[in-house]
């Protein structure tokens, strides 16, 4: 895990009214922005800003104003994230020239809000305020007479103006006169670092792919992109496929087949295990020994249990992710956001409650040898509790069978 930075300063209307956050690059705690191309530092603040942080909290619901580029426009990347919440400010370097221009009209008519950032009259930028909802004035770099007369050249345009960087009320004032009606600075608030933990890219694909075979259609396709990203988990699934247990008179030799050989069912036990178990990297043994037990002896249960007390597929998950809160190092309910599972799952993980979470705290009242409260739950879900033993016993050594495979 490592911590990411993104520093953010609010953008209000005419009565202090929370209209915008613009997003700011950071590379640490100090909240000053580094020496970095500005390619670099929008694609981290859209990285971090959207798969780091959850968006809607980052910005409180609002929008997020963040700067692009001209090579940034051109390859058209702000139409990878939605338009109801990002602004494209359209940097003050930025030449009006056909290509960024053919860019920007694409992303005008998809919905996006553009912004021209650092307006100044007089540079040749009607072709852009054709096409933009905002101009920007930086109270530092231009009068408040300059503002008037841009504001007055551009009135029937259609545009909305916002003057930044104001640090006092006479600054306000006057923006506010030149017609001005959204504003942003320092008398208003300095920006704020926001700081998360982030996956490592490593992890971030292994979460991918839990979260790719837990979804109720298996998309092969997608599955077989994923796994052959990472060769740890192709060679360790080719291996499987051609194992002995399968006695095989061919052997299989792609993802994909192993995929569609496997089966829904096993292709998702599989693929689950392995990818918690390679996220237990520098974890302890224990650790990754613990879920992979639990994951089966839930399982397991399901062969017990009244066919109408739950859903039997989501018992191996529910044992799998038990654990995936120290996994992570995050707590269980920021997990489980980038989890799309099944509602009675979430609930059995994050808030112990429904049929699914008697079943897991059962297992876990044999694991740490509760014996009485194990009794009560057994009663409760519908099992011999004499049936048990022999399950968990069997799941332990298939758990110790499976972490000696090797990377």
């Amino acid at each position: 895990m490592q911590k990411v930075h993104v520093a953010r300063q609010p953008i209000f209307k005419a009565r202090n009214k929370l209209y915008a956050y613009e997003l700011l690059f950071r590379d640490g705690p100090s909240n000053a922005f580094p020496k970095i191309d500005g390619d670099t530092a929008t694609t981290q603040v859209l990285n971090h800003s959207f798969f780091s942080f959850d968006f809607d909290q980052l910005t409180a619901g609002a929008y997020g104003f963040v700067n692009f580029t001209q090579e940034l426009l051109v390859r058209r990347v702000p139409l990878m994230f939605p338009p109801e919440r990002l602004v494209v400010e359209i940097l003050e370097d930025v030449e009006p020239r056909e290509p960024v221009l053919a860019a920007c009209r694409e992303l005008a008519k998809a919905g996006y809000r553009l912004v021209l950032d650092d307006f100044i009259l007089g540079k040749k930028l009607d072709p852009f305020i054709e096409l933009a909802s905002m101009i920007k004035f930086d109270v530092r770099q231009s009068s408040m007479a300059e503002i008037a007369l841009a504001i007055r050249e551009t009135r029937g345009t259609g545009v909305e103006y916002l003057a930044e960087k104001v640090e006092t009320w006479d600054e306000v004032s006057a923006a506010t006169d030149a017609g001005c009606t959204y504003f942003q600075g320092y008398w208003f608030a300095r920006p704020e670092l926001m700081t998360t933990r982030d996956v490592r890219p490593q992890a971030a694909t292994l979460l991918q792919l839990i979260r790719e075979s837990s979804q109720p259609d298996l998309r092969v396709d997608e599955l077989e992109r994923l796994v052959s990203r990472d060769v740890s988990i192709t060679y360790k699934l080719l291996r499987y496929i051609n194992s002995a247990f399968f006695r095989r008179a061919r052997p299989i030799e792609s993802v994909r087949q192993a995929i569609i050989y496997l089966g829904e069912r096993e292709i998702r036990q599989f693929i689950a295990l392995v990818a918690t178990s390679k996220l237990c990297t520098n974890k302890p043994d224990e650790l990754v020994r613990t879920s992979l037990i639990r994951a089966r002896a839930c399982d397991a249960l399901g062969k017990l249990l009244p066919s109408d007390r739950v859903d039997v597929s989501e018992l191996f998950l529910l044992g799998l992710l038990s654990s995936i809160d120290a996994i992570m190092d995050r707590p269980m309910s920021e997990v489980l956001r980038d989890l799309p599972l099944a509602p009675s799952l979430r609930v059995a993980l994050s808030d112990g409650r429904g049929t699914l979470a008697e079943c897991l705290a059962l297992v876990l009242d044999y694991e740490r040898g509760a014996w009485e409260d194990f009794a009560r739950r057994a009663r409760n879900v519908g099992i011999d509790e004499k049936a048990y033993p022999a399950i968990h016993l069997e799941a332990v050594a298939w758990a110790q069978s499976f972490i000696v495979l090797p990377d």
